[in-house]
């Protein structure tokens, strides 16, 4: 059975066809965020650390940990990306303890993220495009850590998954020239969004299945990209991650967390409530109001991409008994309050008594 090992120093993770869905948590990075891109320019890494730990409070198996900034002052990333990269895997897995996945196409940055990281991190990522390879597959070696296979090459990517599954072949066999086994491969072979492609979902299930069956690797995924551009994108995302999973997809990048509801939409309601002649509570805060109103949090929690997988892992038996699933949706107990039955509790003795 194929299985992927990533390590922080103190915690494993292992992608597998018989283990749960491993979720890598996509926000640290400054890809259209313009506001985190210039945060991370000006040398303040607050937002970082908030995704960091929400992102596994949330579930999140791994971190993604992204550094690709062009900066103002200096628009070359092989000079500003290496360093950044640095600084971010240093900071981040000095909050949490998951494995991380080190994103970059500089490949400076890479082995900086490598050289700064704790345990066996996943590297993202290589291509089937002559150039890639022979830069990444060297550091992949050298570290010993395994690697997201990207399936396209020079040619682009090809909306045709015969041609995606060749590219993934292609990585494997390159791959094994260097001494990297099919186990350290983990394949992305790239989701089309299904606004613009009908049949992009039976697309990626069929070559998730073959990619499973045929060359035995892991595979992953930019699980938002099958809703891109069309309404309630978390609808889609929810039907196609545990489709996937069926499929034999075993890891995704994707964001675990529901973002905090925004104190703009929060005013807006209170607005209208209050024109409707509403009475609230004198001094109902925010949060109250969100969950009477169903807008939501104001903080960050779990998505339901996530209650989705945890569906999915324990229906496919890869969440034993379904502990996971109970105890995620175990409300919290109050604070004092002790288990219905507890030793504490009398009305618990006697109902036993009796």
């Amino acid at each position: 059975m194929t299985r992927t090992i990533v390590e922080s120093k103190t915690k494993t993770a292992i992608i597998g066809f018989d283990q749960p869905f491993c979720v890598i948590g996509e926000r640290i990075n400054p890809t259209g965020r313009k506001k985190l891109a210039a945060e991370l320019e000006a040398g303040d890494f607050s937002t970082v650390e908030k995704d960091a730990l929400a992102q596994v409070a949330a579930g999140a198996t791994m971190l993604d940990v992204n550094a690709g900034v062009v900066y103002n002052s200096n628009p070359n990333p092989n000079e500003t990306e290496p360093p950044l990269m640095t600084k971010m895997i240093e900071l981040v897995q000095g909050l949490v303890d998951v494995p991380l996945c080190i994103d970059s196409s500089v490949p400076g940055a890479l082995e900086a993220g490598l050289a700064a990281a704790g345990g066996r991190p996943l590297l993202n990522s290589v291509t089937g495009e002559e150039e890639r390879l022979e830069l990444v597959l060297p550091l992949v070696k050298k570290y010993n850590v395994p690697v997201v296979a990207i399936s396209n090459d020079d040619t682009g990517i090809s909306e045709d998954p015969d041609v995606r599954f060749a590219v993934a072949k292609k990585i494997v066999e390159r791959a094994a020239d260097f001494g990297i086994p099919a186990h350290d491969i983990v394949v992305d072979p790239l989701v089309m969004p299904i606004g613009a492609m009908a049949t992009a979902g039976l697309q990626v299930f069929a070559l998730v299945r073959r990619l499973r069956d045929e060359l035995g690797v892991n595979t992953t995924c930019g699980a938002s990209n099958i809703s891109f551009g069309l309404p309630n994108r978390h609808g889609i995302n929810n039907a196609f991650l545990p489709m996937a999973i069926a499929a034999g997809m075993t890891s995704a990048i994707m964001n675990p967390c529901a973002l905090p509801t925004p104190a703009s939409k929060i005013a807006a309601k209170r607005a209208e409530v209050e024109a409707a002649g509403i009475a609230l509570p004198e001094g109902m805060d925010d949060e109250t109001f969100c969950q009477m109103f169903g807008l939501g949090s104001t903080k960050h929690r779990p998505g339901g991409e996530m209650e989705a997988i945890r569906a999915a892992n324990f229906l496919s038996n890869n969440d034993p008994h379904g502990a996971e699933w109970i105890r995620s949706n175990k409300a919290p107990l109050a604070a004092g309050a002790s288990e219905p039955g507890a030793r504490g509790n009398r009305e618990g003795r006697r109902r036993r008594r009796a």
